[in-house]
C-alpha cells in the first residue's frame, strides 16, 4: 500500500490536485478582491501558496482518494456594489479557473516538444482530467459547491429563504450521492465523455 502511495503516478496526481485546488480558491479570492471585498486579502488568501488554502480533512482525502478539497474562501457580500451578482461572479470564478487550466493542459499536448515526451503527455493528460472533474463537480447545484452558490445568488430572495435549510445538509447529501456506486459511475462516465469529445475519440 505504501509503495503505491509513493509511486511516481500517485505523487504526480497528488501534486496536480493540490495545484488545481489552489488555483480554484485563488480565483475566488482574486475575484472577490477585485469586486471590493478585502476579506480574502486580510486573511492571506490572495496567494498561490498552498499552505494558505489547504484544508486538513481535504488534504487527508487527497492522500487516500482520487480527489480532495481546499478551505473555502470567506466572502462578505455586503462589500460588493451588487451583492447577489457579486456572489455569483465569485462562485463562478473557481470552476472558470479549472476550465482555463484544463484548456491550457489540453492545448499544451499539441506542442511538438510535448508530443515527443511520454512523461509530459501523461502529466498534461492527467492534469486535464483532474481539472475537467473539478469543473464538472463544482458546477453541480448542490451545497456547498459553486454551482449551488451561483444558482442561489441569482434566484429570488423568497425562494432562497425557503430552501436555505439545504445549506446545512448539502455536504452530507453530496457525500451520500457519491458513495452510491451508480452516481459515482455516472459522474466518472460524464468526465470521460467530455474528455473523449475533446480528444475526438
Amino acid at each position: 500500500m505504501l509503495a503505491s502511495w509513493l509511486s511516481p503516478f500517485w505523487i504526480l496526481r497528488f501534486v496536480i490536485v493540490v495545484v488545481s485546488l489552489v488555483f480554484h480558491e485563488f480565483a475566488h479570492a482574486a475575484t472577490a478582491t477585485w469586486l471590493g471585498d478585502s476579506t480574502p486579502r486580510r486573511q492571506g488568501r490572495l496567494t498561490l501558496n498552498p499552505l494558505a488554502h489547504l484544508d486538513l480533512t481535504g488534504f487527508i482525502a487527497m492522500l487516500i482518494a482520487p480527489i480532495g478539497w481546499a478551505r473555502p474562501v470567506e466572502i462578505h457580500p455586503g462589500a460588493f456594489r451588487h451583492p447577489r451578482a457579486g456572489m455569483a461572479w465569485v462562485a463562478a470564478a473557481g470552476p472558470f479557473a479549472n476550465a482555463v487550466l484544463a484548456a491550457l493542459c489540453y492545448g499544451a499536448q499539441a506542442i511538438p516538444a510535448v508530443t515527443a515526451s511520454d512523461a509530459a503527455q501523461q502529466a498534461l493528460g492527467l492534469a486535464f482530467e483532474v481539472n475537467v472533474a473539478l469543473l464538472l463537480l463544482n458546477l453541480l447545484p448542490i451545497p456547498p459547491l459553486d454551482g449551488w452558490r451561483v444558482v442561489s445568488a441569482l434566484m429570488p430572495v423568497r425562494w432562497r429563504l425557503r430552501i436555505g435549510w439545504l445549506d446545512g445538509y448539502g455536504p452530507w447529501l453530496l457525500l451520500l450521492l457519491f458513495l452510491l456506486p451508480p452516481v459515482n459511475r455516472a459522474f466518472s462516465d460524464l468526465v470521460y465523455a467530455v474528455m473523449s469529445f475533446c480528444y475526438g475519440a
